[in-house]
């Protein structure tokens, strides 16, 4: 894939391309912690079928910086789907398909459900992936509770310094736990690395996971659009739900999203794979976004 740089309201994004630019457009949103490494080969097998691939480093990963040093370092969801919006904006895409996973697969499924007009097809990691704030203090089942113990760690300072001082180590051991079946995650982790040490990285994790469970408020220019999240509306794009078979984070099965889903829909379930899908499991990702552009 090649690099290029795209300049929005509020950042300025690092972003690769595979295919040819008058191909049907396809964005790939990665998560923490990772980067687009995680879709090379989807992007490459979605190029030789024809399609226009884009993948956007997250605001905080690799290139991608803010231009106004006074903006707040917002890991929040809304301004992770107003970036998407305004990414696609600056290229020129009026209609794409939108495909992603974590952080990703979240602001995929914000665009899908409150901007249809702009979203040809959605491919969503583990379903409905929007945060309802107003019950992030509900307890889940303790067998995943102990799962999400690096969100909780991220609500102290203690654990702020632990992410920027062994950032390269923690993350490493997010990727080797969140796929315990996936073998290469060592030796792929290293190529992801570098996106990890963007000086803005820290700053929009904590943010992200303290905003999530009401710990710090959030960028008051996004608050309109909390706001429609919040009623949880319904995506009616075409979708695929791809649901991990062995992901190492705990949580409730897709399943239990279908009422969220109201148009074409599809659900497949990927056994043997954990929460990296794309890069874990390329060729079936890229058939469920290339099944989106017949």
């Amino acid at each position: 894939m090649a690099a290029s740089r795209v300049t929005t309201p509020v950042l300025e994004i690092e972003y690769e391309h595979a295919g040819e630019a008058g191909g049907p457009p396809v964005v790939l949103l990665h998560g923490f912690p990772y980067d687009v490494r995680a879709y090379d080969e989807v992007a490459a097998l979605l190029a030789a079928g024809g399609a226009s691939v884009y993948v956007p480093y997250l605001r905080g990963f690799g290139g991608t910086h803010f231009l106004d040093k006074a903006t707040l370092r917002s890991g929040q969801q809304a301004a992770l789907a107003q970036d998407l919006l305004e990414f696609m904006d600056a290229l020129g895409l009026e209609k794409a398909v939108v495909a992603g996973y974590d952080w990703g697969g979240r602001a995929a499924c914000i665009t899908a459900a409150l901007r249809p007009e702009r979203v040809r097809g959605l491919v969503s990691v583990d379903g409905y992936n929007v945060q309802n704030l107003a019950y992030a203090g509900e307890p889940a089942p303790p067998e995943w509770e102990r799962t999400y113990w690096y969100q909780f760690y991220f609500h102290s300072e203690r654990g702020r310094r632990g992410l920027a001082e062994n950032r390269d180590e923690l993350c490493a051991l997010l990727w080797r736990t969140w796929s315990p079946t996936w073998t290469g995650a060592d030796a792929a982790f290293p190529a992801s690395a570098p996106s990890l040490h963007n000086p803005d990285f820290v700053d929009v994790v904590i943010h992200s996971y303290r905003h999530r469970f009401g710990l710090a408020e959030g960028d008051p220019r996004y608050q309109a659009l909390e706001d429609l999240i919040a009623e949880e509306p319904v995506i009616t794009v075409p979708t695929v739900v791809l649901e991990s078979g062995d992901d190492g984070i705990g949580g409730p099965s897709a399943e239990g999203d279908r009422e969220y889903f109201t148009g074409p829909y599809e659900h497949r379930v990927l056994p043997g794979v954990g929460h990296n899908v794309p890069q874990e499991a390329p060729e079936a990702f890229a058939a469920a976004v290339a099944s989106l552009l017949e």
